[in-house]
């Protein structure tokens, strides 16, 4: 009986430190945001969602740990709630423990709840790129949460390019960055190619009236399929889809389901705004310990290219991890899959530790 009991105890502490911790949503408004083309709303909002809670020293300044978690082109920070991230990072006694660490989870611009196209503007809303969507951010972080100082900076796609980013333009602000799947050099070669596939898809479409659209656009199709292909690895793809039927079905299904929620203008802002990412000239601006995680079977990012070890060089403090392909690695989605590289994370955590 005594064993049963403490068979019992385990399961149910196990099962609790599994719970993804609760998450807050709010939104924060920026006045007459003006972006890097010159362009300027009236009224930026940006939303994002929590877990934790922020400690405040006597000034109001957050002083316990704040992480910036960073989602990659076309999702939002929603994507980091769930149990493949949250349920492995975000509870008791896991790495990012939201009992001591106050997590913070954007949606960039043109995502999500943040303003974008599809709010009302469309292809008058303003162009935004990269850097308007750090120095948003930044801005979230330092006037509306009051955290001046960050414990750790991270994201994945995207997201991991917005880190390198981060880390360039604000070099003091952080004691720690994570970019998951992703280069620190601009857009080229073949990720520029399904980009530019997605691009003239929409803009080529006569369907697409620029941008004013009363129906979506043939053209968003593509767009969906061009995801759909570079998303995964090849295997999982097989596994999937093993006949010409099984991957007409799947796509199908895929492609259909994405119509349903997706638009054009805003997947077309979202790729078209990696057009002003380039840190590979600034590296050395990077301060604080950096390790970067991408996968062997990441058709976006190819390790065979070696972008991510020669640059890394550069980076004073910086660290190159290629993870194996193995049954646990899903592709470019491999950096949401925190179960496989998180032991880096707590690694990084630990030597950071002050």
């Amino acid at each position: 009986m005594l064993i049963r009991a403490l068979l019992l105890v385990l399961l149910v502490a196990r099962l609790v430190a599994a719970q993804p911790a609760t998450v807050t949503e709010a939104d924060y408004v920026i006045g007459d945001f003006r972006f890097a083309s010159g362009e300027v709303l009236p009224q930026l909002r940006l939303h994002y969602r929590t877990v934790g809670t922020p400690q405040r020293d006597s000034s109001g300044r957050v002083r316990n740990a704040v992480i910036v978690v960073m989602h990659g082109t076309g999702g939002t920070g929603a994507q980091f709630v769930g149990p493949g991230f949250a349920g492995e990072l975000f509870g008791a006694g896991q790495p990012l423990d939201a009992a001591k660490y106050f997590i913070v989870m954007p949606d960039a611009i043109g995502h999500g709840k943040s303003s974008k196209p599809s709010d009302g503007l469309r292809a008058k809303f303003p162009r935004y790129g990269y850097q308007d969507v750090v120095r948003a951010q930044y801005l979230l972080m330092t006037e509306g949460l009051g955290a001046s100082r960050l414990r750790l900076v991270m994201g994945t796609s995207m997201g991991g390019m917005l880190t390198w980013v981060w880390g360039e333009t604000y070099p003091g602000a952080m004691d720690a960055l994570m970019p998951l799947a992703s280069l620190p050099d601009q857009v080229s070669a073949r990720n520029r190619a399904w980009r530019r596939v997605a691009i003239d898809a929409i803009r080529r479409d006569p369907e697409w009236k620029d941008g004013n659209y009363t129906t979506q656009p043939r053209g968003l199709r593509t767009v969906a399929q061009m995801l759909w292909l570079m998303g995964s690895n090849p295997i999982i793809r097989l596994k999937q889809a093993p006949t010409l039927a099984d991957a007409d079905r799947v796509l199908d299904e895929y492609v259909d389901a994405y119509m349903k929620t997706g638009d054009a203008n805003d997947i077309l802002y979202a790729i078209e705004a990696s057009r002003d990412y380039d840190p590979k000239p600034g590296l050395e601006k990077i301060v604080a310990p950096l390790v970067a995680i991408n996968s062997a079977d990441d058709i976006i990012n190819p390790p065979e290219l070696g972008v991510l070890e020669r640059e890394m060089g550069r980076v004073k403090q910086g660290k190159a991890m290629v993870l194996p392909l193995s049954d646990k690695t899903v592709g470019h989605g491999t950096h949401t899959a925190a179960a496989v590289w998180k032991e880096h994370l707590v690694a990084l955590l630990t030597a950071t530790e002050k």
